[in-house]
């Protein structure tokens, strides 16, 4: 199995960002407007970018101490049954978001888009805690052919 890992500072309340990614409203704020569903261990988050693509989320963990935890259900065929684990840390002024999208079977061509654009989507969340307003598809960063 292989991992995305990534990791940000973001001056912000670790409340704050907790909120961000742990509420439907708060994760249409920066990944994707289109954001629906539930906030509470055993919800479920649906994320949409435009008619066909999207995921859905069950909610594993959702700890306002700095953890929030999602295993993807539906979506691409190389998403389903990964997950996604969020902790976070104050330290001073700032709140530490380190990310993990974890167990990719193997490191192929979409896990390496998918792994840039999760950079772009926690610059969003960055800015998002930082000055209220992030870069959620449909306005998201490009990378490539449409994503």
């Amino acid at each position: 199995m292989v991992n995305i890992l990534h990791q940000v500072g973001v001056v912000a309340p670790l409340a704050d960002v907790h909120r961000a990614v742990a509420t439907p409203e708060g994760v249409a704020g920066w990944w994707s407007v289109d954001t629906a569903g539930k906030s509470e261990v055993g919800g479920r988050l649906a994320v949409r970018f435009g008619d066909d693509d999207g995921f859905d989320l069950d909610i594993l963990e959702s700890d306002p101490a700095g953890r929030v935890r999602w295993r993807v259900t539906d979506g691409p065929a190389e998403w389903i049954g990964t997950q996604i684990n969020w902790r976070l840390e104050q330290r001073g002024r700032y709140t530490i978001v380190q990310f993990t999208h974890e167990g990719w079977r193997e490191p192929t061509e979409l896990m390496h888009q998918c792994s840039t654009k999760w950079a772009t989507f926690l610059m969003s969340l960055k800015a998002l805690v930082e000055t209220g307003r992030g870069r959620p598809a449909p306005d998201d960063v490009q990378i490539s052919d449409g994503h």
